[in-house]
């Protein structure tokens, strides 16, 4: 009755599965990301870093396995680069079968705003995002996938 509860002994288990480690940040960078993870709320750095960490786990694992996935991939671009807007159309044919929908938004006099729908097999659509924001000209871009698997 008076014994350690379940629940407290997994989170001691945890505990002492912890493994800490020595990172080494510029002083700069390490101020801009505690007021990002102050602002995000997190308890502590290590919390943030755990978050990072399981995101680009989770990326990986996608982007080798065959399960189907959702996501978008959002490119920030010069659409006066020459030739830019013509690659991106032709990414975007050669993988047809892997793009939902299209957005394109003008930002202003330069730059444009695409959002690109994406589903299908991780390997495919990891494919096609890591092409578009590869492309030459693109000026920001970044994927986000999910999956109604768990």
């Amino acid at each position: 009755m008076f014994g350690i509860s379940s629940r407290a002994k997994l989170k001691k288990r945890a505990m002492s599965e912890l493994a800490r480690i020595g990172v080494a940040i510029d002083g700069d960078l390490l101020e801009k990301f505690d007021k990002l993870i102050a602002k995000r709320g997190y308890a502590n750095r290590s919390e943030a870093f755990r978050d990072l960490i399981r995101h680009e786990l989770v990326q990986e694992v996608w982007a080798e396995s065959d399960a189907e996935m959702f996501g978008t991939v959002t490119l920030v671009y010069d659409h006066h680069v020459r030739l830019l807007t013509e690659k991106l159309t032709e990414l975007q044919h050669k993988y047809h079968s892997s793009i939902i929908s299209t957005l394109h938004v003008h930002l202003d006099h330069d730059n444009c705003l695409e959002v690109v729908l994406v589903r299908g097999k991780a390997s495919q659509v990891q494919k096609l995002a890591d092409a578009l924001i590869a492309t030459k000209g693109v000026k920001h871009g970044r994927f986000t996938a999910t999956t109604p698997h768990q």
